[in-house]
């Protein structure tokens, strides 16, 4: 009983470790993910489906009954209805997704790491189970039940202790029946026995993709056991792989030298875990000490505020009583006036009196008291005014001050910079600091969709450890909102202003410069990249110097994408230069571009390219079904609209627009339809049908001077993949 004593406490300590994530529980039948994480494998069930009925769930025992693999030889009838039903797709939860390209594939967040495990088709059944963790599972429920003896199966009443467990027989023996059920010289003999337990592993692990095969060699890229067959032709055929001899060795010794290192350095972590213990203190005693501090400042400035109020309101008191008494004295006054209406009625008996002398003598004085109140009623004008307008206090500046108002370690909030930022079905957000600001541990990104009451919350991105990330999964044709924070020492900023952004109608379409298809590399440079283009005057311009005093007219130079679309709706962005002389930009037709470059064509007529600028619009009016593009016209900071457009019909001003600093173009294949829009507010400027047969190539056209450089966000996979 000693021992199991001091097994237990020994076992004790890597109680964490064999706590299974999920259900916070040591494991149970614990499956190995291919992230090396270890699961129970119902929780594993329990992730992919959470609601699924109880008699879908297979029994415990029936996952340890085969002795050769991690899973059963004969699925039971619930284990292949739960198959079935992974398989078709019938079960969906939040907690994992199928694939669009390969909808039996299901995957879902690891609970150790988070990470995406993607099961295959065979789900569940391909996962090996950890039989060492199982192992050492079962010691420490043999530890934590010492009390309780694992007892003889094959013994007569009284039952003995068992003191052998057969991994072969998978039974318990006390010492005599074991000495009986495997006498000398017979194959039980053979048999491999340990201490007594109830877990009864199989000797050899058997590949969960080829079940007859045993598991001989170590993927050291999946990092997982492997049999020969699935090198061979399986799964990690072009992996690289030892045998499992050699990796048990390496990682023996590898996780020995680890456990060794631990050891020797006992001192220098019970050293550090003192420091920590301090460190703690002093955090606890110095936050308990910032906080009241910061209660002194508000305290302060709550009695601050309180004494300005008080004042404040005290000269407002003071004000009224002021005015309200001048204006009751000259009531009082206008009152009097009314009391004094005798005066009128004497001085009309005055008017009476005949004799001269007599009037005079009377009406001297009386007129004196008339003639007041008649100026008084002239000149009537209050003692106060009503109005407080000079008492109307403004704390705009004082809330703002007070609402930026933080510790003097805390950065500034960071600065959006629209100019860098991006946004299509990913966003790329750049921001930048003030040259005073102090450094800051990280920041971190929020953003909403605006318009859609589902999705009004904010969203917040990971970490990020520089000025610049890419947010993920945007929908398209939607507004969204923008702020970013700064963290220093587990404080944030005050959000920076927000910024709200558009993306486009349609996902990114990504595609180079095609040098073949009519690049003319005389006139034309590409970069080295193939994601910019520009016009340059070139020796065919002065050979024909003759022909253009003729009134000879001078072609474009054309130049399409590498890749070409077939299907559905796709958007790309680009910036033409400011100073270009004439640039054209859409779509053309793979099934008509082969016939224009190869067919020899008038090019001294107008005629050899649509919407050329001529002013007769007669080449606008009629559109050429042989013509393999569906083009607008940019230059000399202007975007002119086709004159065959019925809304620009007649209109000249309304057919030239300012050249946008982006130009977004947005194809609907499905649709026939192509919209050229202003980028940078996704404001659509102009749209037209267009003959989607074959396949459409993003298409420009270049005629003097002038260049065209491509989005990075359009070049960016493609240039990933060169």
């Amino acid at each position: 009983m000693s021992r199991r004593s001091s097994l237990l406490v020994q076992m004790k300590s890597i109680e964490r470790e064999l706590i299974c994530p999920v259900c916070k529980e040591l494991f149970s039948q614990p499956l190995v993910l291919p992230c090396q994480h270890s699961v129970c494998h119902r929780c594993v069930r329990e992730l992919l489906m959470p609601n699924h009925d109880d008699s879908l769930s297979t029994d415990a025992g029936s996952e340890s009954s085969n002795p050769g693999s991690p899973r059963a030889r004969v699925p039971s009838p619930s284990m292949e209805k739960l198959d079935r039903l992974l398989r078709s797709g019938s079960i969906s939860s939040p907690g994992w997704r199928r694939s669009s390209v390969t909808p039996r594939v299901t995957t879902f967040p690891c609970p150790g790491c988070q990470h995406d495990i993607d099961l295959g088709e065979r789900g569940i059944s391909m996962l090996f189970r950890n039989f060492t963790l199982e192992s050492i599972v079962e010691r420490y429920r043999q530890a934590a039940r010492a009390a309780v003896a694992i007892m003889c199966n094959v013994c007569k009443p009284p039952v003995q202790e068992a003191t052998k467990s057969c991994m072969d027989c998978k039974a318990s023996f006390c010492n005599e029946c074991f000495k009986m059920n495997h006498p000398w010289g017979t194959p039980k003999a053979q048999h491999e026995y340990v201490g007594p337990t109830t877990n009864f592993r199989p000797k050899v692990l058997m590949c969960p993709e080829h079940e007859m095969e045993k598991v001989n060699m170590y993927c050291e890229v999946c990092r997982r056991p492997v049999c020969h067959l699935c090198k061979l032709g399986g799964s990690h055929a072009n992996h690289r792989v030892t045998s499992m001899s050699s990796a048990y060795k390496i990682l023996k010794e590898k996780l020995s030298k680890s456990i060794h290192y631990l050891i020797s350095k006992e001192d220098q972590v019970r050293t550090q875990i003192s420091e920590l213990e301090v460190l703690i203190r002093h955090t606890e005693e110095n936050g308990q000490l910032a906080e009241r501090r910061t209660s002194e400042h508000f305290e302060r400035l709550l009695e601050a505020l309180q004494e300005r109020r008080t004042e404040m309101l005290r000269s407002i008191e003071q004000s009224r009583s002021l005015r309200v008494e001048r204006l009751r004295t000259q009531v009082e006054e206008y009152q009097g006036m009314l009391e004094n209406s005798g005066l009128v009625g004497y001085a009309q008996e005055v008017l009476k009196e005949t004799d001269q002398s007599c009037f005079v003598q009377t009406a001297k004085l009386l007129h004196v008291r008339i003639q007041k109140a008649t100026d008084s009623l002239k000149t009537f004008q209050t003692a106060a005014a009503p109005s407080f307008e000079e008492f109307v206090l403004d704390t705009s500046k004082e809330e703002l001050l007070l609402k930026e108002l933080s510790f003097s370690g805390v950065p500034e909030p960071p600065v959006i910079d629209l100019s860098r930022c991006r946004v299509y079905n990913e966003g790329l957000i750049h921001w930048h600091l003030s040259e005073d600001s102090l450094p800051t541990d990280h920041h971190i990104v929020e953003f909403r969709k605006l318009g859609s009451e589902e999705e009004s919350g904010w969203r917040a991105s990971e970490p990020v450890f520089g000025c610049s990330t890419v947010l993920s999964d945007l929908s398209a044709g939607s507004r969204y909102t923008f702020r970013v924070k700064s963290c220093r020492n587990g404080v944030y900023s005050p959000s920076s202003p927000e910024v709200t952004l558009h993306t486009p109608p349609a996902p990114v379409f990504g595609f180079l410069f095609n040098e073949k298809c009519g690049f003319s590399a005389e006139r034309l440079q590409l970069s080295k990249r193939r994601d910019s283009v520009e016009s340059v005057a070139g020796m065919s311009l002065l050979l024909a110097a003759e022909r253009v005093q003729t009134g000879s007219y001078i072609c474009l130079d054309y130049i399409i994408g590498d890749t070409g679309i077939s299907h559905g709706r796709h958007y790309w962005a680009f910036r033409v230069q400011p100073d270009s002389y004439m640039i054209k930009v859409g779509v053309a037709s793979d099934s008509k571009l082969t016939e224009w470059f190869h067919n020899p064509r008038d090019t001294s007529s107008p005629r050899y390219d649509h919407d050329s600028g001529h002013d007769s619009g007669s080449e606008d009016t009629c559109f050429e079904v042989s013509q393999p593009f569906t083009l607008v016209t940019v230059g000399m900071g202007r975007l002119f609209i086709p004159k065959a457009s019925a809304s620009a019909a007649g209109d000249h001003g309304s057919r030239v627009l300012p050249m946008p600093q982006r130009i977004g173009v947005c194809l609907d294949y499905d649709a026939g339809r192509v919209f050229f829009y202003d980028a940078d507010t996704m404001r659509c400027l102009y749209e037209r049908p267009v003959d989607c047969s074959g396949t459409m190539y993003p298409a420009f056209g270049l005629l003097g001077g002038g260049a065209v450089h491509l989005e990075e966000f359009i070049t960016a996979k493609r240039l990933s993949y060169m």
